[in-house]
């Protein structure tokens, strides 16, 4: 088999991850705002692809554009297949919302009102809204040629106004025959065409309720606006008004090596994005060809960057809608996070994690313990110190609330905030600030590093000497996504794990040299060593007539050193199962190549999140959880950890986690040989598998099955009154 047959391309295998959520929201089993918001996913999936990939790979083009990714493939050559696989999956995406949703939305009475068609009730309340609501806010842009172009927000949406300009004389004047056939001159006045911008902006909201009978009825904000632009031009002749769109280049990183600072390098970067090359426009294909020809132009893009949208720009914001009040059975019943019945709340984490070791299964289990252990922490006068690892936060987060207040109440406070997670540096760069305000000793990750980490250590004085707890994750410390995302926790005090933790903690925060650790590995210095020789153990105890075998849930799969390990390991008759979310460049089930790999992909209501490992290990079953998907940034460009679950009953749960992903035959996709997913349906009359509910409903038990066994405890309420 030729090197370019060995792998998926990375674009493409992304973009079919993006077509399976797509596929959801054709799915008729969801509900119907449910697949609302699968395709609003799909949209804001679409908008971070064009600004990363696409301007990667522009930028690629344009520096050294003979360079080959894996499978032999120029940036010019991926362009062009990435351009033509985004146009079917918009015609598909638009196909979905104009044919199948909103037509079902209307059947349920939820319906777009076309201002074109609105009611003379509906538009009187709409020019009311207009006048009062958004006239005063709104500003149009004019677009003078004696004037640099307006600068156009990222990802904002824009009305392009076409105006009828003031009529000019040709003072050479134009020959016509006279009435008695002789020629004359005569001036001729030709009208100018002037182009006017009007930015929607965020502070509107993009829906605009209007009155209904029933149900309810709502227009866009650019068809209102668009409906009365001609009053933001009093006596000017509006010919034209569309909506557009831009996305800009965000492929933009900061020079470590010459910023001595690394908050204002950041800051920098922000700007240098506002200010980055456009790759696509958006714009409604009624669009004229003078407005089309005009914005392409003046942005300076190629004409397959224009793409022409056949119903609302922007479907991302059709998210807003799905929480529409008053219409639960168009939605998924609630799944109201459980508490874990290890956890007694009357007790402190302290105590809890002293007997045992936690496992928590996240959205399935309350992410509230985490949240908890590190307020405990900020408040106990027995804690000396925190230190943790930031990468992405809520916008009101408790956990930096709790790593403040402990840094004023002297405790010593340590933050790894990573200034360069994309799209939240701004967000970081603010907790930053506030966290060194407070007291906290805040570190900025690793110089030509991404800090993704997922640990928070904790050392309290007790009775018995120095304790060290942790907290490892396969997620953010980030409460609000802990509720849609899968993610893994595991809390413990076991004393080799901590020492590692605290080597780890060490080597970002000071100068020294990253020691050997006992337990844990960390990218990216050991990291991959450590996975290959897992995989290759595995190998080895195949080749010798033992037992082998491999099961892996990541996100991503992309690295082609990992994915030669898999492939030999296969060859070698080890049986090895992955499920990996989103992208995937290994090829799956090739005979001589990977007939003993079988990939899945879940897309579900929770985003599958969480990276766990098992390798069958000679009999001694090794499970790990992962910060780092199998990718070369993650693996040789970021600071991630491998840690192992030695804890019987955590490991032994993780085991069940990963066959009932396994075991997925209502929302699982299957990786051909052709290099193409298809949903897994139950065979003859094998029962109906679908693992989200499976472990919500195991949740769910744990929850009843706790309650049960205090009821079948008696405990008597006994006298405060002792006998003397």
């Amino acid at each position: 088999m030729t090197e370019v047959a060995r792998y998926i391309n990375r674009e493409l295998s992304w973009l079919e991850f993006n077509q399976r959520v797509l596929d959801q929201s054709m799915y008729q089993r969801v509900p119907l705002l449910e697949r609302l918001k699968f395709l609003a996913i799909t949209a804001t999936n679409l908008d971070e692809f064009f600004m990363v990939r696409v301007g990667s790979l522009r930028l690629q083009r344009d520096r050294r554009g003979d360079a080959l990714d894996p499978t032999g493939m120029t940036p010019s050559e991926q362009l062009d297949v990435v351009y033509s696989r985004v146009d079917r999956m918009i015609h598909d995406q638009y196909d979905c919302f104009l044919n199948q949703i909103e037509p079902a939305l209307q059947a349920e009475s939820f319906e777009r009102v076309r201002m074109v068609t609105a009611t003379a009730k509906q538009r009187e309340n709409a020019r009311r809204i207009f006048d009062e609501e958004i006239f005063p806010v709104l500003s149009p842009m004019s677009v003078d040629s004696a004037y640099p172009f307006p600068l156009l927000v990222n990802l904002g949406t824009y009305l392009c106004v076409r105006l009828q300009g003031e009529s000019s004389s040709d003072e050479d004047g134009t020959q016509e025959l006279n009435g008695e056939g002789n020629p004359t001159t005569i001036n001729v006045h030709k009208s100018t065409e002037r182009f006017a911008f009007i930015p929607l902006g965020k502070a509107i909201s993009r829906v605009v309720t209007l009155p209904s009978d029933k149900g309810y009825c709502y227009a866009l904000l650019e068809d209102v606006v668009s409906t009365f632009a001609g009053e933001f031009f009093p006596g000017i002749e509006v010919i034209e008004s569309v909506p557009f769109r831009i996305t800009r280049n965000s492929d933009v990183s900061v020079r470590e090596d010459s910023a001595a600072d690394l908050m204002a390098g950041m800051e920098q970067v922000l700007h240098e994005r506002r200010l980055a090359d456009s790759v696509r426009i958006e714009i409604a294909e009624t669009a004229s060809d003078s407005a089309i020809d005009f914005l392409r132009t003046a942005l300076e893009l190629e004409p397959r960057d224009v793409f022409l949208i056949p119903g609302p720009i922007e479907l991302s914001s059709m998210m807003s809608l799905t929480d529409m009040p008053g219409f639960g059975a168009l939605r998924d019943p609630s799944w109201t996070p459980q508490a874990s019945p290890s956890i007694d709340p009357s007790r402190s984490m302290f105590e809890t994690i002293s007997e045992r070791d936690l496992l928590l299964c996240h959205p399935y289990e309350s992410f509230e313990p985490v949240v908890r252990l590190i307020e405990e922490a900020a408040d106990d006068p027995d804690v000396l110190a925190i230190k943790q690892v930031l990468y992405r936060t809520s916008r009101q987060s408790p956990i930096v609330a709790a790593l403040k207040r402990a840094a004023q109440r002297g405790k010593y406070v340590t933050a790894i905030v990573e200034l360069k997670a994309r799209f939240d540096e701004a967000r970081n760069i603010e907790w930053a600030k506030s966290l060194e305000q407070a007291g906290v000793h805040v570190i900025y990750g690793l110089r030509g590093l991404k800090t993704h980490a997922k640990v928070c250590l904790i050392v309290r004085r007790e009775p018995q000497g120095m304790q060290r707890y942790c907290h490892f994750g396969t997620g953010n410390y980030n409460e609000a996504t802990a509720r849609i995302y899968g993610d893994v926790s595991y809390f413990t005090k076991n004393e080799e794990l901590g020492a590692d933790a605290t080597s780890f903690m060490n080597a970002i925060s000071g100068y020294s040299q990253p020691q050997s650790y006992r337990r844990i590995e960390a990218a990216p210095l050991g990291l991959r060593k450590r996975l290959l020789n897992l995989i290759e153990s595995e190998t080895q105890r195949k080749k010798q007539g033992q037992k082998a075998y491999i099961a892996v849930k990541l996100n991503s799969l992309v690295d082609p050193v990992m994915i030669d390990a898999l492939y030999k390991a296969s060859k070698a008759g080890v049986q090895i199962k992955l499920n990996i979310r989103g992208s995937c460049c290994l090829r799956a089930g090739v005979p001589g190549l990977s007939e003993n790999i079988t990939v899945v992909s879940i897309i579900d209501r929770f985003l599958e999140h969480a990276r766990i490992l098992y390798f069958y290990h000679g009999g001694d079953e090794m499970v790990l959880i992962s910060s780092a998907d199998w990718m070369p940034r993650n693996l040789d460009r970021r600071v991630e950890l491998l840690v192992p679950v030695e804890d019987l009953a955590s490991r032994r749960r993780l085991i069940e986690i990963l066959d009932t992903y396994f075991r997925d035959n209502q929302n699982a996709w299957k990786l051909g040989s052709d290099d193409k997913y298809h949903r897994i349906q139950p065979e003859g009359t094998a029962a109906k598998v679908r693992s989200q509910r499976v472990l919500y409903q195991a949740s769910l038990d744990a929850v009843a099955q706790a309650a049960q066994a205090r009821y079948n405890t008696f405990q008597p309420h006994e006298s405060a009154v002792k006998e003397s």
